[in-house]
């Protein structure tokens, strides 16, 4: 199982986000959280060389600090999509804070504060407000998705406690969050076909799943339990893979699940023509469980034609 201690950017007890993204490459930082309810839930991930953006794709990613963006996406009663692209002109980077025009990520002390003032497409209206992620501890492991290292994964913290404070009506709330990030020096469809990932808190700690399809290796299987203590340990004997109703958009769907138990999803949240994520309610090991689930189909979104669609969703702002 490709596990390691985290090398190369001096992250081992904490984020940075001063980081060097190579031409063709990427990095972003994720953030999700669902209220202690159930009934909303949030994402929020900060790009440099965004990966799913058009913009990026026709400028022959020659530059990923010119394709940066803070998408902010509310789950539930009142949602909102922001997804707004800016130039290198509105990115700032030190070892503490990620800076794209008026949002940022920043790094204090022992938890992460995020701020966002961006407006919802197609609602334009404004979301404003800020969410904190305070971990339960940092863990010092990432996984090199393939093995020539072009794609990392870097799971920071991923039993965390979240906060949300928006202006908007019962967008402030409490509930269990999530933060990774993710490194790459070439394209997600260039390299992969297929994933699904899913993250499910447990009463010890959460689990975490990675499925995909490389296009030139054999498939990629991790499965990881951390520990509310900080221990990282491998899941030798992960539960079988199965299968979750399609997608509003057809996108296939699958998570790991005890044999006896059939996994559902209990919230939709994001769906695409070629990505999906919701909440899903599955069984890790006899226990009963409900996180956040994505899939992304890379063979649908490497189809040109899509990429005007994109546009739409995720509009470029310079000036």
């Amino acid at each position: 199982m490709p596990i390691r201690k985290a090398c190369g950017r001096d992250d081992l007890k904490r984020p940075r986000f001063d980081v060097i993204v190579e031409k063709n490459g990427y990095a972003w930082w994720y953030v999700d959280g669902i209220s202690e309810d159930g009934e909303r839930a949030i994402s929020i991930i900060g790009f440099i060389g965004s990966v799913f953006s058009p913009w990026y794709y026709w400028a022959g990613r020659k530059n990923p600090q010119d394709h940066v963006c803070i998408n902010v996406a509310l789950y539930g009663k009142g949602w909102r999509w922001t997804m707004t692209e800016r130039g290198q002109k509105k990115l700032s980077q030190s070892k503490d804070k990620l800076q794209v025009g008026p949002s940022s990520f920043t790094w204090e002390n022992d938890h992460l504060l995020i701020r966002f003032d961006e407006y919802s497409i197609p609602h334009f209206d404004r979301v404003q407000g800020t969410v904190k992620i305070f971990p339960d501890n940092i863990t010092d492991i990432e996984c090199n998705l393939l093995p020539d290292n072009s794609h990392i994964w870097r799971p920071f913290a991923p039993t965390s406690r979240i906060e949300v404070q928006i202006n908007r009506p019962g967008w402030s709330w409490r509930g269990h969050g999530y933060f990774d990030a993710n490194f790459g020096s070439n394209a997600l469809e260039k390299d992969f076909s297929y994933w699904t990932w899913g993250r499910f808190p447990t009463k010890k700690g959460c689990v975490t799943f990675y499925d995909a399809l490389p296009r030139q290796n054999n498939p990629l299987n991790l499965a990881i339990r951390f520990k509310k203590n900080g221990d990282v340990e491998p899941i030798d004997a992960p539960p079988p893979i199965a299968k979750i109703p399609r997608s509003l958009w057809l996108v296939k769907r699958a998570t790991r699940s005890d044999a006896e138990f059939t996994p559902r999803q209990v919230k939709h949240m994001l769906d695409t023509p070629f990505y999906t994520r919701s909440a899903v309610e599955t069984s890790i090991l006899g226990e009963r469980v409900v996180g956040v689930h994505e899939a992304l189909d890379l063979d649908r979104f490497a189809n040109p034609g899509l990429k005007p669609l994109l546009a739409v969703k995720a509009p470029r702002y310079t000036w």
